[in-house]
């Protein structure tokens, strides 16, 4: 299988989903685990397959550029989730490509060309996780790492017909994520299935030594709980419908994901309207808080490199300068009643239902020159119904449940804090249902 995946990389050129690989490594680490299997003394459902991560973790003899241009300094660590999946087993075949410091949710390219959308090639695959969707959307892997600060897994994932988790809040350790100082970021897997989410957040979730605030999960991060939901069933689980939330998706959106709730509801579950009210207004809520974070972020670097950021991104951090200490404020108490609303919706439900996204895949959106062209409406399509989960920090997974003209619709399931069992327990049984199939 790694020969395939490098002979297809080679000859995608630039439209890989890979910016980046080390095949030494890899077939070091294929070798490695081929001898594990044949000793009998394998590490796990990773050992020996493929799982690239996002190309803002760091990797030892590459450089982290983070859909950028001008950090190209050569790593000499490895990313913490790295490490981790390397004790796995896995072949940590390279890095995907991501869209510049993650503020593109369509994922269109403007330093790099790089992959399009699985199922038309004329339209954009989504991102930032960009190229990690597009590499499972393509079968080139069954699960690759991405990170979620307003969507960046659920979107490309849903964009490219794959499956895809934003874990709790700091399941996963930050050391070796460029993009870590956040408090909306979430580092999770994309996969082919439920259970290829499973197996790459179990070997990757955990207490991280270097990353203190891994240590509040109640459950240490246990992970049986997770392979056993994936037999659970949805008997019994009430699953709270957002009231009106389904109106400010596309139609045919709004009906796959009303017909797949209608089977989970024929083979037992409970479907409850809940009402969130500041679920319609997280595009703005969203925008302030993850805006201003990474304005922050990156404040020095835009200053040091001005003309190395791209024409949209740096026309959105720009903007971020005349946003006052009061609309921060006032966006961070909305974000707070929006957590305490959403605390109450799942005290009496299991979860809650909502679609992946507003719409499917917009074009490309990319001028002669490369320069990325700022597509407000079909970039708040994207996250519309994404922010809750990262404002919140509650695990939120998308699932595939049809083809609307040729591209994917993906419905979206919201757990409580700490609570991924649920979400794959949901999750696991749309695939049983059939849902799941887009042939």
């Amino acid at each position: 299988m790694l020969e395939r995946v490098l002979a297809a990389h080679d000859a995608a050129d630039e439209r890989s989903p890979f910016i980046a690989v080390d095949a030494d490594r890899a077939h070091e680490a294929a070798q490695a685990s081929q001898i594990r299997w044949r000793d009998g003394r394998t590490r796990g459902p990773l050992d020996g397959l493929i799982v690239p991560v996002k190309d803002e973790f760091d990797m030892v003899g590459l450089p982290t550029l983070g859909g950028t241009t001008y950090t190209d300094e050569i790593r000499t660590e490895d990313a913490w989730v790295v490490q981790r999946l390397q004790d796995a087993g896995a072949i940590v075949l390279g890095k995907t490509h991501a869209t510049e410091w993650g503020l593109n949710p369509l994922g269109v390219l403007e330093h790099h060309t790089g992959p399009r959308n699985v199922y038309d090639s004329e339209r954009a695959p989504g991102g930032s996780s960009t190229g990690s969707g597009v590499a499972v959307g393509l079968g080139w892997c069954p699960s690759a790492v991405g990170t979620d600060g307003g969507g960046s897994i659920r979107i490309p994932a849903a964009l490219n017909g794959a499956f895809g988790i934003k874990p709790t809040y700091i399941r996963v350790g930050r050391p070796g994520d460029r993009w870590g100082a956040s408090s909306v970021a979430h580092i999770g897997p994309i996969g082919r299935s439920t259970r290829d989410l499973v197996e790459q957040l179990a070997a990757t979730a955990g207490i991280d030594p270097n990353d203190p605030l891994t240590r509040w999960a109640p459950d240490a991060h246990a992970s049986a709980p997770w392979f056993a939901a994936l037999s659970r069933g949805i008997r019994g689980a009430r699953i709270g419908v957002v009231t009106g939330e389904l109106a400010d998706a596309d139609p045919a959106i709004a009906t796959a994901v009303s017909e797949a709730l209608a089977a989970l509801e024929a083979d037992g579950a409970v479907l409850v309207d809940v009402d969130i009210p500041l679920a319609s207004l997280v595009n703005g809520i969203g925008a302030l808080c993850i805006g201003s974070e990474t304005a922050a972020n990156v404040s020095d670097l835009l200053e040091q490199h001005p003309k190395g950021f791209g024409h949209e991104l740096a026309i959105l951090l720009r903007m971020m300068d005349q946003v006052s200490a009061q609309d921060l404020l006032m966006a961070a108490r909305n974000r707070a009643m929006l957590r305490r609303q959403s605390a109450a919706a799942l005290a009496d439900v299991h979860l809650l239902a909502l679609p992946t996204l507003a719409r499917t895949a917009a074009p490309y959106a990319q001028s002669e020159d490369r320069t990325a062209i700022l597509d407000s409406a079909a970039t708040a399509a994207m996250t519309r119904f994404n922010f809750l989960g990262n404002l919140t920090g509650l695990p939120a997974g998308t699932v595939p449940i049809g083809l609307s003209d040729g591209l994917p619709m993906g419905l979206q399931l919201i757990g409580d804090a700490w609570d991924e069992a649920s979400v794959f327990a949901g999750m696991a049984h749309c695939e049983r249902l059939g849902l799941c199939d887009l042939t």
